[in-house]
């Protein structure tokens, strides 16, 4: 049972305003003190509130004050502690990303939806992807690759045509962003359990960028991402619009 929640809103009026009026409405603590939190905003706001309060341990429940909301509960602001009391569970774990950049300094960062190396030059990247220390593609000429959490299959690992991802699957995918050589591959699922090294060819002339959800580190040499199962956010979904429902549903778009 919900008993103490906590308020938290994007920086938009229209979250700001269903802040005013919910902490209105009913009783609400600091987020400290609070048993679950309740966010306000859009994908990339609660994206942000599940980094941020990781460690606190505490499920959040979204409401869309957004566009998309993918990852977001329908605004409604009757019977809120019913909706939480009623609401499913789902835990996802994060992406450690390991990247190393050309100076030879060591960078690392979450990511819940994915890990993308980007090139940052008119200059395709080149890349050699390694799984489990097996070099499986000697060379790639791309735009860039990605490794996607089943949580992040439907946001850019989907834009870049890769496959979306059943949660509770324990896979990844590997998907490749404009591969101009091999040009018929499509990537691939990986174990849950997999890591994955990219290095960088020719780094310091074809830069790359590694970016884990919205961190971004520029002129990477080598990046290893693998999945932490030491660390977990816990998001409150509706039962009748429930993130699992939701990724079946994208599967079947026209």
């Amino acid at each position: 049972m919900a008993k103490k929640i906590a308020f938290t809103a994007a920086r938009q009026e229209p979250a700001q305003d269903a802040l005013k009026r919910l902490k209105a409405r009913y009783p609400h603590v600091p987020v400290g003190k609070a048993d679950v939190i309740v966010a306000l905003g859009g994908d990339g706001f609660m994206l942000r509130s599940l980094h941020k309060y990781m460690k606190r341990g505490v499920p959040i429940y979204g409401m869309n004050r957004g566009s998309v909301g993918f990852l977001l509960n329908t605004y409604n602001e009757k019977a809120l502690k019913r909706r939480i009391n009623r609401a499913v569970s789902m835990d996802v774990h994060p992406l450690v990303m390991t990247a190393t950049d050309i100076n030879g300094k060591t960078h690392t960062a979450l990511a819940i939806n994915e890990v993308s190396l980007l090139r940052q030059t008119r200059l395709a990247a080149k890349i050699s992807i390694f799984v489990d220390g097996i070099e499986r593609m000697a060379e790639m000429i791309c735009d860039g690759v990605m490794v996607a959490t089943p949580a992040g299959s439907t946001a850019y690992n989907l834009s870049a045509h890769g496959p979306i991802i059943p949660m509770g699957a324990d896979a990844l995918a590997l998907t490749p962003i404009c591969a101009f050589r091999p040009r018929q591959w499509r990537g691939a699922l990986l174990p849950h359990d997999a890591s994955v090294t990219f290095e960088i060819l020719k780094p310091a002339e074809r830069k790359v960028s590694a970016v884990a959800d919205y961190t971004e580190i520029r002129r990477v040499a080598s990046v290893t991402v693998r999945e932490d199962r030491s660390q977990k956010v816990t998001m409150l979904h509706d039962p009748e619009h429930n993130f699992e429902e939701r990724i079946l549903k994208e599967q079947f778009l026209p």
